[in-house]
């Protein structure tokens, strides 16, 4: 087989070797691939393995010998799943490999904002605790999780994993999903009702036409006085503006992002610099671990595609 990885800088640093591909075949590895580069770049391989490179109509027309898209990720968004399906192609995502690395960023997220780790340990690198005339000083609010309101919205492997840490914080948990949830320690409420009832909302569903913009500025109005939100699902979910304007107003206590409409950040981002609007560069998944689970699931959906069982199929 003829691979070509097209955006392997979003997968290693160095720190993960990528020539195991090496046992199917020639590899063609590239650390990033610009739009225009796409479909001369692919265009005599067998097999494309991706992370978030967008493959369409335009750029894989002229890939003739192309059989399978690989994956280095959960979300498929980036891929013309009705021309690949006309033509095809196999395209297998890679489900699973991030649950406990997104859950613990979701809570790293909710203890920044409610125990402000950041905020003190600047204060005192700032000298205010040499000046304090007391052994403890807390101008600034803090609060416990125990007892209050989780509100998590998509009830997959990740939402059921952040539910399990939520239960270890003794908080009270409430469930938006499709499809009926077959748990009885949370309840499954509607997406209003889990807005207007909820300390924390957190995210955990796929963008897709329904959940797209789902967090407007009518969602925010209905949250909480001084309720906490988190995203670490897709960007596309929240209107920016609404966002902004929710944290600028003090209707929101705080909000913690990993992810943006657009990434990487751009330069007018509404949310840039924002007060209490914790963001990281779209890294919950990015631990050495969870890099290292991953890489060796897009091998083994390789290596199922070869022997005619293909897994994790999309489209």
């Amino acid at each position: 087989m003829k691979i070509v990885i097209t955006d392997a800088s979003t997968v290693t640093n160095g720190d993960i070797s990528l020539k195991v591909f090496e046992q199917f075949g020639e590899v063609a590895i590239y650390d990033v691939t610009e739009p225009d580069q796409v479909a001369q770049r692919i265009k005599d391989a067998d097999a494309v393995i991706v992370n978030k490179t967008v493959l369409n109509r335009h750029n894989l027309k002229d890939a003739n010998n192309l059989k399978y898209i690989g994956l280095f990720a959960t979300g498929y968004n980036n891929i013309d799943l009705e021309y690949t399906n006309e033509k095809g192609i196999t395209v297998c995502n890679a489900p699973g490999y991030s649950t406990e690395a997104v859950a613990q960023h979701t809570f790293a997220f909710i203890l920044s904002i409610l125990n402000r780790v950041g905020e003190y340990n600047e204060t005192v690198k700032q000298g205010d605790w040499i000046k304090s005339r007391t052994f403890s000083y807390f101008p600034l609010p803090l609060s416990e999780l125990s007892q209050k309101t989780i509100g998590i919205v998509g009830y997959g492997s990740i939402g059921k994993q952040v539910g399990e840490i939520a239960k270890a914080f003794n908080m009270r948990i409430l469930v938006n999903n499709r499809s009926k949830v077959q748990d009885e320690t949370v309840t499954q409420v509607s997406f209003d009702e889990l807005l207007k009832n909820s300390d924390i909302v957190t995210l955990h569903c796929p963008l897709n036409k329904d959940s797209e913009n789902i967090m407007n500025e009518d969602a925010f109005s209905k949250m909480k006085d001084g309720a906490v939100f988190v995203n670490t699902a897709r960007g596309g979910m929240v209107d920016e503006y609404a966002l902004r304007n929710a944290l600028e107003s003090k209707k929101l206590l705080g909000a913690g992002l990993d992810v943006l409409k657009k990434e990487p950040m751009d330069k007018d981002c509404p949310l840039f610099n924002v007060p209490n609007c914790y963001i990281t560069p779209h890294i919950a998944w990015a631990g050495v671990e969870t890099r290292t689970r991953l890489l060796k699931l897009v091998i083994e959906n390789i290596q199922a595609f070869i022997d005619g069982k293909a897994q994790n199929t999309v489209g």
